[in-house]
């Protein structure tokens, strides 16, 4: 596929008329496990080798400037966080955001535990609490920006050209947003991780994830590690992530469009005590999204006045938004981050991120943005409803 096309072009048809077999426009999937040789001391194909299509597409994808060389498909989105940790030598020091997913909080603090590394949880918009992490020489800095789920933002290219002058290496989690919106190799970064679970299938059917490197030596030893732990991704969930790859340019830019009116309506509400999201002109990180971002994104966050029983009533009396975790499929979801996607950090560690009993963490999917609306209002009225009866 040339080049020249636009990211949206490249998405929509990757993968598509290759079958040299019997000419499938779609790219057939082969449930076996295992493959016949070609002769005796000639390599074969492998269960390994299954999703190079979809690895391909990570590379097509980014702007022809990102310079990535190469990227390995994994058994989900931790399964590609701990591919790239156990890359690390032992005693090695990694600065992780102290605000990060509930899930990378709990296996760095894990592995850690373990001995295998040292870790500093920082807040990377502190300019000088950053500086201090560097300066005790980290290997990594994993940075998540959009933070999951405060929202809050970081300068990527200002961290990683930072990180670089201290030898260090940056890894960008860049679920949230995806290469339709953010393309982190192209600022500095030496790794961007997904989890092809969110928006990437976009179908809340698959979990699985991926590591891209900039560095075609990283991606070799990846790959040689996720071949010697067996987490590489399977191919049938290999195959309805490409499919779901194919439609990501235009269900970022619905779903983008819901979460922007539901922002501004959120932050006008009387019962909202605060609203996370970088589109508003209000978010301390509005700038640095507006510079390093081609769009805002679908998932958002916001605090609600009142006590536990108000976000209870809130969140029982929705109807089309659905209480779950995970993120970035077609149907909206809620979810209560201190009882849900991050409980398993702790009260304390919640506390110094700011995550609340009172924050809830939408992500916003394609119904039309006007039943979604309802559908807040009228929780928001049961919730106003509890408060005013105790």
């Amino acid at each position: 596929m040339s080049k020249s096309l636009n990211p949206e072009t490249i998405a929509a048809g990757n993968g598509i008329a290759l079958d040299e077999s019997f000419g499938a426009v779609t790219p057939p999937i082969y449930l076996s496990s295992t493959f016949v040789f070609p002769g005796f001391a000639q390599s074969g194909p492998t269960t390994t080798r299954v999703p190079p299509i979809l690895a391909a597409h990570f590379l097509r994808i980014r702007s022809r400037d990102e310079g990535g060389a190469g990227a390995v498909v994994t058994s989900s989105g931790m399964s590609a966080v701990d591919l790239l940790l156990s890359t690390l030598e032992p005693d090695t020091l990694i600065v992780a955001p102290h605000d990060c997913y509930g899930g990378t909080y709990r296996l760095l603090a894990a592995r850690r535990d373990r001995g295998h590394f040292s870790v500093v949880f920082v807040d990377q918009g502190d300019d000088a609490a950053l500086e201090a992490a560097f300066e005790q020489y980290p290997a990594l800095v994993l940075i998540e920006t959009p933070s999951n789920p405060l929202m809050r933002v970081v300068d990527i290219a200002q961290i990683a050209e930072r990180a670089k002058s201290f030898g260090a290496k940056t890894a960008v989690d860049n679920t949230f947003l995806s290469p339709a919106l953010q393309r982190p190799i192209s600022l500095g970064a030496d790794f961007v991780i997904h989890s092809t679970t969110k928006y990437l299938n976009g179908h809340s059917d698959v979990v699985g994830g991926a590591i891209v490197a900039a560095d075609a030596a990283d991606v070799e030893t990846f790959a040689t590690w996720a071949n010697i732990t067996g987490i590489t991704g399977a191919p049938f969930d290999s195959y309805l992530t490409l499919r779901g790859l194919r439609t990501l340019f235009p269900r970022m830019e619905r779903q983008q469009e819901n979460a922007e009116r539901i922002a501004r309506f959120l932050d006008a509400h009387p019962q909202v005590a605060a609203v996370h999201y970088p589109g508003l002109p209000s978010h301390p990180g509005h700038a640095i999204a507006g510079r390093q971002q081609a769009g805002f994104g679908a998932m958002l966050s916001f605090e609600l006045d009142g006590g536990v029983g108000a976000v209870r009533r809130f969140v029982e009396s929705l109807s089309v938004f659905t209480l779950a975790e995970s993120l970035g499929g077609i149907e909206s979801l809620v979810a209560h981050p201190a009882t849900m996607t991050h409980v398993g950090m702790g009260e304390t560690a919640r506390a110094a991120a700011g995550i609340t009993d009172r924050l809830l963490r939408l992500s916003i999917g394609l119904e039309a943005a006007d039943d979604l609306l309802a559908d807040l209002e009228q929780a928001f009225d049961v919730a106003r409803e509890r408060v005013a009866a105790l």
